[in-house]
């Protein structure tokens, strides 16, 4: 079997050893630690358990009463409806990429990365890092609420009594804050498994507290409760009422009755509400992020996740009837700890209080250290996280906990839960939002390989998940969504210009190939008109070594077109174990990005060059992109030179010069085509009705020295569209004529090349009215509207060298016997004749007459005859060719075929 058939795939599948080995390696870690610390974790221990103490913390026993107390009944319930609505059509989109595939750590972070790209899931996982760090935050600030309400000093008091002994200030309850974290960093730096272990336990105490609240709303007398609440300097105390089961009390609680909140002072609405409410559903990624601890991640994450969310959403919605059927408004906006009041056994819901806050702040801190170790560990961020990369001996990310621990210790600065309840639903929401367009890009691009076990989404379930997602964020807080998606962008384009390239796969370019080949279908070749034509290039390149400056002069000549490098490599498939092309093939692609150019590749084994190019001229292109242009470089005696290492592109980088191509050919070595074959392929592509470029000395061209220049006049671009071995064609305009002006107009349209100036150069015989000539071809350029400036040139003592001239006058009655010659000439495809006529001193006369307008051009456009029909006759045509462009610098021979132009709208 061949090497290439033996895929990591196959081994991944058929051997487990290997397969671990190879994800071992593609992490960046030591077999020997992956062996050490392996995958243990269930799924009710590692996604139900973690997911449902996530959303069952502050929400839930300190903050539920607060939003049913002021959105009323029906508005709860329909928070609760938008919110799940929200997660719900997230936690399928999580489930389908959760099952596509073998999953790592990471969670969020991973399945985005390895979805969307290393710029998408980079970025997310920062913000992603940065909701779990707030999230964990906002439930340690949570439970310093809860344990100043219980053993905090009452407001106005100087000294505490009893139980309330603990003082209450801004640094006091910064400092309680400091050592619960403290505590969750602790069991956090244990590892995982004690992690799943505590959260069980306290799981359990939630368990048992649940069940003790639900059974107090049946079981507890009607009540008044004193509520002391801070006034100014002191306090002053309202009452609130639990009434037991009443309709009237229901009734009373239906509809909405926003206040102030107590603790921040600030008046409520529909959206801050709202935003308190929904860090309560922020917990279902708490499973995948455990998703590297997980025995069977695509199994349990689906399961454990959805069946965590449905429970959750019926306990929430029985609770928050329960309260509005029982207690009173009073009650519900002012006391956030009223359930310990109303409680049979009120101790136990403080300890329930207690541990479940503290579990879902380690939840949220070791999901950030995972998120944070996952991000460090693929190196898109360089140097900057290499700390995060250390593990302990058993595999615990030690130096991404306390490193997110650091960051959850500055958040805490902020103070007060629901001052960043608000950020930390923004950033969970564009988590959530990046998720459902990860499920949704991979649903779009029909990639054959998106085949995930989890079939209950589709597309609209992905695209209503991002618009719930967007619309809940501007409505919560504008600000913050706008500022979490403006530094989504710059951490989008800081990875894309500066992150490293990865074998991840892009799911950009899934997308881009879906698109392009419905578009390229679209494309109808029947429909083309000269009114949109563009240059579409095929250059062909023996070695780029030689080329580099002709290559990205070709690419200021396409216009937007498609361009394509082609190569012919000499040799035999049969002869051959393998295709030699696909080893070169990075090689010419490193190259197309070195040098900045918008070029395809398209390489070919043939026995003759000439071959290899008539199968390119067919073959390249798809559709109505095809090649209409053929480019070539100069066939002459000139010893090639070595561009590559002198081009901008590589002098800041000399160790990539190589690039696998071979050294250029040594001068006295033999050449791979001969003459007859170079001037054989020009003819091919003109009977295959492509536009033919011959290009010269463009390696001389230094386009940033001549472009550049402080000169005056700036630099200049010679235009002479007449057939030069032809005197007689300077009194029309033909098909190649107005190629020539076309393709010199398109160069000066390049960006790089606006400063330049056209020169147009009009042949002049004496007795012909030179004035009428100028005028009616300025007349032609201003219907073109092709800005130039037109330069009269006397060519009598040109002309009369050539065989026509010498042997009658031009318009003149020829000598018997030349006018039935020049009858059958006329109707040849060519003009076999005047080759064999033309004389060297006639050609070197023109070749005087270009070199004699000043000042010296950047580069030379010129007319390029057509071969003769003769075959012996192309070593002459091309020995006129060198002789005609000889010492003019970069000089470009055109012949075009087709029509280019257009005088129309």
């Amino acid at each position: 079997m061949a090497s290439s058939e033996r895929s990591a795939l196959l081994t991944y599948r058929l051997c487990g050893g290997s397969a671990e080995e190879e994800r071992g390696r593609e992490r960046g870690r030591a077999a020997a630690v992956a062996a050490a610390a392996p995958r243990k974790l269930p799924t009710f221990l590692g996604v139900v358990v973690p997911t449902l103490l996530s959303m069952f913390s502050v929400v839930l026993f300190l903050r539920l009463g607060f939003v049913v107390g002021h959105a009323g009944l029906y508005q709860a319930l329909a928070m609760f409806a938008v919110a799940y609505f929200i997660i719900g059509m997230t936690v399928l989109s999580v489930c389908a990429i959760a099952t596509n595939g073998a999953l790592d750590a990471g969670g969020a972070y991973y399945m985005i990365s390895r979805a969307l790209g290393p710029e998408f899931g980079g970025s997310i996982g920062i913000m992603f890092f940065l909701a779990n760090v707030c999230g964990s935050a906002l439930y340690v600030l949570g439970l310093v609420e809860a344990v100043v309400d219980s053993f905090g000093i009452p407001p106005g008091q100087k000294a505490g009594t009893g139980v309330h002994v603990l003082p209450q200030s801004y640094w006091y309850e910064l400092l309680y804050g400091t050592v619960l974290l403290a505590l969750c960093l602790l069991v956090c730096l244990v590892g995982a498994s004690i992690y799943a272990k505590a959260t069980f336990l306290i799981f359990l105490i939630v368990a048992v507290v649940l069940g003790t609240i639900l059974i107090s709303f049946f079981a507890t007398r009607p009540i008044g409760v004193p509520i002391r609440l801070p006034h100014f300097n002191g306090s002053e105390t309202e009452n609130g009422s639990f009434t037991g089961f009443s309709l009237t009390t229901l009734r009373d609680n239906l509809g909405g009755g926003y206040g102030v909140d107590y603790t921040t002072g600030q008046m409520m609405s529909f959206s801050s509400v709202f935003a308190v409410m929904f860090n309560g559903c922020t917990g279902i990624m708490a499973g995948s992020n455990m998703s590297g601890d997980l025995k069977r991640p695509s199994y349990s994450i689906p399961r454990g996740t959805i069946s965590a969310v449905l429970f959750t959403y019926l306990i929430y919605n029985l609770l928050a009837f329960l309260m509005c059927a029982t207690c009173d408004r009073i009650l519900l906006q002012k006391d956030y700890g009223f359930l310990r009041d109303i409680s049979i056994f009120p101790p136990l819901v403080t300890v329930g209080i207690y541990a479940a806050t503290l579990s879902a702040a380690m939840s949220n801190l070791i999901g950030a250290s995972r998120i944070l170790y996952a991000l460090a560990r693929d190196d898109l961020f360089g140097r900057a996280l290499a700390l995060a990369k250390k593990t302990s001996a058993s595999g615990n990310p030690v130096m991404a906990v306390i490193l997110s621990w650091l960051v959850v210790q500055l958040v805490l600065f902020s103070g007060k839960l629901n001052t960043i309840a608000g950020v930390v639903t923004t950033f969970f929401l564009l988590v959530y939002a990046t998720v459902n367009l990860a499920c949704l890009a991979l649903e779009w691009a029909s990639a054959p390989n998106f085949r995930p076990t989890f079939r209950y989404f589709t597309w609209h379930t992905c695209l209503l998940g991002i618009a719930g997602c967007c619309v809940m964020m501007f409505l919560i807080s504008p600000v913050s969504a706008s500022a979490s998606l403006g530094f989504l962008l710059v951490l989008l384009l800081a990875l894309h210009y500066l992150s490293p390239s990865s074998t991840w796969g892009y799911i950009s370019q899934a997308l881009i190939f879906h698109q392009v080949r419905k578009y390229l279908l679209m494309l109808d070749v029947r429909k083309d008109h000269v009114k949109f034509w563009r240059p579409q290039m095929l250059l062909m390149v023996q070695n780029p070594r030689g080329s580099a400056r002709l290559i990205d002069f070709v690419n200021d000549l396409k216009k937007s077109g498609l361009y394509v490098l082609g190569h012919v490599e000499l040799q035999d498939l049969d002869m051959l174990p393998s295709d030699p092309l696909q080893p070169q093939q990075d090689s010419w692609l490193s190259l197309v990005d070195k040098l900045n150019v918008k070029a395809f590749i398209s390489l070919t084994l043939a026995p003759s060059v000439r071959h290899g190019v008539r199968q390119l001229l067919f073959t390249s292109g798809l559709g109505g992109m095809r090649p209409n242009t053929l480019v070539l470089g100069f066939y002459d005696d000139a010893a090639p030179q070595d561009g590559l290492a002198r081009h901008p592109a590589f002098t800041s980088a000399r160790e990539e010069v190589p690039l696998g191509f071979p050294p250029l050919r040594a001068p006295a070595a033999p050449k791979l085509l001969s003459a007859r074959e170079y001037v054989g392929i020009v003819a091919d592509a003109l009977k295959m009705l492509r536009n033919v470029l011959l290009a010269r000395q463009l390696e001389s061209l230094d386009k940033a020295w001549e472009l550049r220049r402080a000169a005056s006049p700036p630099p200049a671009i010679h235009v002479w569209p007449v057939n030069l071995l032809r005197p007689d064609s300077a009194r029309y305009a033909d098909t190649c004529s107005l190629f020539l002006l076309q393709m010199a107009c398109v160069l000066n349209m390049a960006r790089a090349w606006r400063r330049a100036r056209l020169r147009l150069f009009l042949c002049v015989e004496a007795g012909t009215m030179p004035r009428a000539q100028e005028e009616k071809l300025r007349q032609l350029l201003k219907d073109l509207r092709i800005q130039a400036q037109i330069q009269l040139v006397p060519w009598d003592s040109v002309t009369r060298l050539h065989w026509q001239t010498r042997r009658g006058p031009p318009g003149g009655p020829a000598p018997p016997g030349v006018a039935e010659e020049e009858e059958e000439e006329e109707e040849a495809v060519n003009f076999p004749a005047n080759t064999t006529q033309v004389s060297d001193e006639y050609v070197c006369a023109a070749n005087k007459l270009i070199l004699e307008q000043s000042p010296a051009p950047a580069v030379r456009f010129l007319y390029l005859p057509r071969p003769p029909a003769d075959t012996s006759l192309y070593p002459l045509y091309l020995h006129q060719l060198e002789l005609l462009t000889r010492g003019l610098g970069p000089t470009v021979l055109v012949h075009g075929v087709s029509a280019v132009t257009s005088t129309q709208l």
